[in-house]
C-alpha cells in the first residue's frame, strides 16, 4: 500500500491488502500512522462513506488488523563512517589512494609537505644515538675503574692503620706516626665514597639523556607522521577533496572513508514521537533507489539529545536484510513499527463525536472506548461490535 505524505509519495511497507491512507498536512513534523485493512476502505466506498457523508449514510465496525507506526526519514551512512581532517596545515604534497579504493587501518591516504618535520625528525634520531647508553660505554667504563682503584688504596691504608694501632698498643712508634695513619685512611675513604657517587650519577645521567633522547625522536616521528594522512577503518575511501599542490588547513576536510559492507539507517523523530522509540522495534524501509521494495530493519540507538533547530531527535537502525549496493548519505523512508493488532474492531475517525460518541443506525448516541487512531481510522475498545450500524453524523 501506499502513505501519501502530502505531494510526496511513501510507500508503506505492509503486507498487501492494506488501506490508503492520507496524513495531515503538517510537513514539518513525523506523524504517528495506523493502517487498516483495504476491506475498511471496501466497506466505506459501498456504503458512500468514502465521499462526503449524507444524512443516510451507514457503516458496520469491521474487524481487521492494524499497525501503529511512526513515519521518519533519513540518510544512509556507512558504517564507522568519518570525515578525515590533518592535524597540521601545508600543501599536498602526494596523494596515495582514489575514490573507491579499499583501504586497511593505517593505509596512508596523502602526505603533507614539510622539510621542517623530516629535518627535526633527522636531528633527533642524530641526538638519540649520541644519548645512548651502549655509545657512552667508555665514560662509565673509566669512572668504575676509578672507583676499584680508590677501594685499593682505601684498603692499603685501612691495613697499614691497623698494623700502626698494633704497633702502638705494643709502645712501638709514635702518636705522630698513628694520627698520619688515621688521616690517609680517612681520606682514602673520603676519595672511594666520592668515586662511587659519581659513578652512579654518571649511570643515571646517561640513563636519563638517552630516555630523553628516545622521547625527542617518538615526538618527532608522531610529528613527522602527522604530516601523513591515515586510514582509522578497513573499508573504503567514498570521497577525497583536495587535489595535489592545495593548501589545507586542520579545518579543512580532507576525505570520507567508512565500511564498504555494512551501513546504518540514520533518521530524524520528532519529539512528540520519541518517547515511544526504543532500541530493538521493527522498521520498514523504502528507498528510491530500490522502488516498490521493502527492506526490514532494528532500531539499534536513540541518540539522547534532541537538535533544538528541527526539534527531532536521532534514531539508527541496521538492516535485516540488506539491499545488495548501498552507497552513504542515500535517502530513505521508514516507519517503525511500534504496535500491531491482529484484530481490531475499526471505524471510520469522522463517524465519532468529541472522540467519545458515534450515533447508532437510530441517529441516537452510544458512548465508546477508543483505543489506536490516525487521521482516518480510530479503534474501538468497548461500547460497539461487529454487527452494529453506524449512522454517519451531518457535516
Amino acid at each position: 500500500m501506499t502513505l501519501r505524505w502530502l505531494a510526496k509519495p511513501f510507500a508503506f511497507p505492509l503486507p498487501p491488502g492494506r488501506l490508503e491512507t492520507v496524513l495531515p498536512p503538517r510537513p514539518w513534523a513525523w506523524r504517528r500512522l495506523l493502517v487498516a485493512n483495504r476491506g475498511i476502505y471496501g466497506l466505506l466506498m459501498a456504503t458512500g462513506l468514502g465521499g462526503c457523508p449524507s444524512k443516510s449514510e451507514q457503516v458496520r465496525p469491521v474487524v481487521s488488523a492494524i499497525s501503529e507506526c511512526v513515519y521518519a526519514a533519513g540518510t544512509i551512512k556507512s558504517a564507522q563512517q568519518y570525515q578525515a581532517f590533518a592535524s597540521v596545515s601545508g600543501v599536498i604534497r602526494d596523494i596515495y589512494v582514489r575514490e573507491g579504493d579499499s583501504v586497511n587501518v593505517g593505509t596512508p591516504l596523502l602526505a603533507v609537505a614539510s622539510d621542517v618535520s623530516r629535518l627535526q625528525e633527522e636531528n633527533a634520531a642524530l641526538s638519540a644515538r649520541f644519548a645512548d647508553v651502549a655509545a657512552n660505554q667508555d665514560q662509565l667504563r673509566e669512572a668504575r675503574e676509578l672507583v676499584a682503584q680508590q677501594r685499593r688504596t682505601m684498603q692499603n691504608d685501612q691495613l697499614q692503620l691497623q698494623r700502626q694501632r698494633r704497633l702502638w698498643a705494643q709502645s712501638i712508634g709514635t702518636k705522630l706516626a698513628l694520627e698520619q695513619r688515621e688521616l690517609a685512611y680517612s681520606a682514602s675513604r673520603t676519595a672511594y665514597d666520592a668515586a662511587v657517587a659519581r659513578w652512579r650519577t654518571l649511570e643515571r645521567q646517561l640513563s636519563f639523556g638517552a630516555a630523553q633522547a628516545r622521547n625527542n625522536l617518538r615526538i618527532a616521528q608522531q610529528q613527522a607522521r602527522d604530516f601523513v594522512l591515515r586510514s582509522r577503518v578497513r573499508g573504503v575511501v567514498y570521497k577525497l577533496y583536495p587535489k595535489q599542490g592545495e593548501a589545507i588547513s586542520p579545518q579543512t576536510p580532507l576525505a570520507v572513508l567508512g565500511e564498504g559492507r555494512h551501513f546504518v539507517l540514520e533518521m530524524q523523530v520528532d519529539e512528540a514521537d520519541i518517547v515511544h522509540i526504543r532500541p530493538g522495534q521493527q522498521v520498514l524501509v523504502t528507498m528510491d533507489s530500490y522502488r516498490g521494495q521493502v527492506f526490514p530493519a532494528r532500531v539499534t540507538a536513540v541518540v539522547p539529545l534532541m537538535n533544538a533547530n528541527s526539534k527531532t531527535f536521532v534514531v539508527e537502525a541496521r538492516f535485516v536484510r540488506q539491499p545488495p549496493v548501498l552507497f552513504p548519505f542515500l535517502s530513505f523512508e521508514a516507519s517503525i513499527v511500534l504496535r500491531t493488532k491482529s484484530k481490531a474492531l475499526l471505524i471510520p475517525r469522522r463517524l465519532l463525536l468529541n472522540d467519545s460518541t458515534v450515533l447508532n443506525s437510530q441517529g441516537q448516541p452510544v458512548r465508546v472506548k477508543t483505543g489506536l487512531s490516525d487521521y482516518q481510522m480510530v479503534e474501538i475498545r468497548a461500547g460497539l461490535s461487529p454487527a452494529d450500524v453506524l449512522t454517519a453524523p451531518e457535516s
